[in-house]
């Protein structure tokens, strides 16, 4: 194949240029505006409904990212400086960093094998330990959605009322995920969602931040707003944040919603494809769902490769040092001018990301876990050995709308002649 498969690229609707055309030809160009109401108003629907059940009330407020939606929510839950929040470890950067905004400190839960998400029998022993610790507990517990896969929310639940700590669940990549029929972000405090560019819709940048009622919405709003008071002058009596999101990209967001549930099946569709494929390729085992009460977007497919198994190209693996971002992901980074780090994926699965990079396949390695991140060493941390097993083993591949049958062919197929059998 001549063009590049990408994991995980935004399809446009078709109808966000007349949203975006009207903001500019009424002049709402701003962090507010009726493409903002609006994007809010379809998420709203979107969240409450609830298959086979009356529909919930949770509000939502449009952000600036979904990182501001996590800084946002633990101010809401009181965090403050020498605080400590319980944080999944096996996930990306942005759902620990907002807690170090905070002079707050993440304290990592590892995951349980079926879902890869936050272990509930290590999330209590951390709760009991801390308070034992510090004579204090945690302010909150930050599940994750791996991928989209949900976390064990009925588990997590029950213990965080147990203790009284708020749950913030971070849905980012698990919008439309649901469990028994009821969308992730919609159980906690306050859920939060993501629409990056590689997200399951996309704002270009943006998130949005679930409330559970009026009254919080309201407070968010105004947190999000500069946290200004009712006086004819500016008069700031709280520290406030610029978070809320521009009615310009509020505009996509509404072009997308268009597409959403068509975006969550296609995701599903291109995730039975690797699952049949995988099941008869030695070496390679597609990453499912444990049940049926996992509802998971299938945001990014992921398999585990056999420590065992041998694939072309193993003895390049590691040669040389990776410059830049690897697939080419946006952003700048810095060269880290060594190979090797002291936890990295298996020989095997480096080859295979290299194998389908040369056939012109973007894969990635899983999310490598905090606890082993350098910026958070020092952090407490709960660990059962899964995230790091995973790590070594799990590969990322092609999921997004722009992915064809045509292209999962085609990478099952560069898969199955990159094992050595």
């Amino acid at each position: 194949m001549s063009k590049r498969i990408y994991l995980c690229l935004a399809h446009m609707s078709g109808k966000e240029q007349a949203f975006i055309q009207e903001a500019f030809d009424t002049n709402w160009v701003v962090p507010l505006g009726p493409n903002v109401n609006g994007f809010e108003d379809d998420l709203k629907q979107f969240v409450n409904a609830r298959e086979g059940a009356s529909t919930l009330d949770k509000e939502i407020v449009a952000l600036s990212a979904g990182t501001a939606a996590i800084h946002l929510a633990l101010i809401a839950c009181g965090v403050k400086a020498g605080d400590e929040v319980i944080c999944q470890s096996f996930t990306f950067c942005a759902s620990a960093n907002p807690v170090t905004y905070l002079g707050a400190t993440p304290v990592f839960v590892d995951s349980e094998a079926d879902s890869w998400n936050m272990d509930p029998e290590l999330l209590e022993q951390a709760i009991i330990d801390r308070k034992a610790k510090t004579g204090k507990l945690p302010k909150a517990i930050i599940p994750v959605a791996l991928y989209g896969m949900p976390y064990r929310i009925p588990e997590i639940k029950a213990i965080a009322d147990k203790y009284g700590i708020p749950v913030i669940e971070d849905a980012a990549e698990g919008m439309g995920s649901r469990w028994k029929g009821q969308v992730l972000g919609t159980f906690g405090e306050y859920g939060v969602l993501s629409f990056n560019g590689n997200k399951m819709i996309t704002t270009s940048g943006g998130g949005a931040l679930i409330c559970k009622d009026a009254v919080s919405k309201q407070r968010i709003m105004w947190l999000a707003t500069q946290a200004r008071e009712a006086y004819p002058y500016y008069q700031h009596e709280a520290i406030g944040f610029n978070y809320r999101l521009s009615n310009i990209c509020a505009g996509i967001g509404r072009g997308q919603m268009t597409i959403l549930d068509e975006h969550i099946a296609h995701h599903k569709h291109i995730a039975q494809r690797y699952r049949e494929a995988f099941a008869e390729i030695d070496g390679i085992t597609f990453h499912d769902a444990p049940s049926a009460d996992f509802d998971a977007n299938f945001w990014l497919c992921t398999a585990l490769v056999d420590e065992k198994a041998h694939v072309r190209g193993e003895e390049k693996a590691y040669a040389e040092a990776v410059q830049g971002a690897v697939g080419g992901a946006a952003g700048v980074v810095h060269g880290g001018g060594s190979v090797h780090t002291d936890c990295e994926p298996n020989r095997n699965v480096e080859a295979l990301r290299m194998y389908l990079d040369q056939a012109g396949i973007e894969s990635r390695p899983l999310w490598k876990p905090m606890h082993k991140q350098p910026v958070f060493n020092g952090c407490p941390a709960y660990l059962s050995g899964v995230s790091e097993a995973m790590f070594r083993q799990g590969i990322c591949l092609p999921s997004g709308p722009m992915v064809s049958d045509e292209d999962v062919n085609f990478i099952i197929q560069t898969i199955r002649e990159a094992f050595v059998r």
